[in-house]
């Protein structure tokens, strides 16, 4: 008696590629190597064929990001800019170095709203609270 039992097929495409990288049965691990894919948005398509002869096609976008972090400070996505722009531009990557910079690892940030209106708020209070009960009946001196 023989084992006529076929496993069902799956076929993976990178972006519009008309060849497939990998043909596998399923189930299967992989290990999907980023490192020889250009940084920026791809497409993986998986199409899946039943041993009926039924096709599934599933189709997963994703982003690599293999190069340096790259970060921006001073202009945002479809901002509308005009005459010039201070732009602060920091880059790092995840390589393993024997020396390790901290002056060029963080991104300078500027004090946030909220700090300044919380510190305009108590210095106000606290001018006020004075003011309030800066008399001669309140003022008791030690000496």
């Amino acid at each position: 008696m023989e084992n006529s039992q076929s496993k069902d097929i799956v076929k993976i495409f990178l972006n519009d590629e008309p060849s497939p990288f990998a043909e596998l049965e399923t189930p299967s691990k992989i290990l999907f190597d980023t490192t020889k894919i250009p940084d920026g948005k791809h497409t993986l398509k998986l199409v899946a064929s039943s041993s009926g002869g039924k096709e599934g096609i599933k189709v997963i976008p994703f982003e690599v990001r293999n190069g340096p972090s790259i970060s921006v400070i001073g202009i945002k996505e479809n901002q509308v800019i005009e005459n010039q722009l201070p732009l602060v531009i920091n880059a790092y990557g995840s390589e393993r170095k024997e020396i390790f910079l901290v002056s060029g690892s963080e991104n300078p940030k500027g004090i946030p709203i909220w700090v300044w209106v919380a510190l305009i708020l108590f210095v106000g209070w606290a001018l006020h609270y004075l003011f309030l009960y800066w008399t001669g009946q309140h003022y008791n001196s030690f000496f």
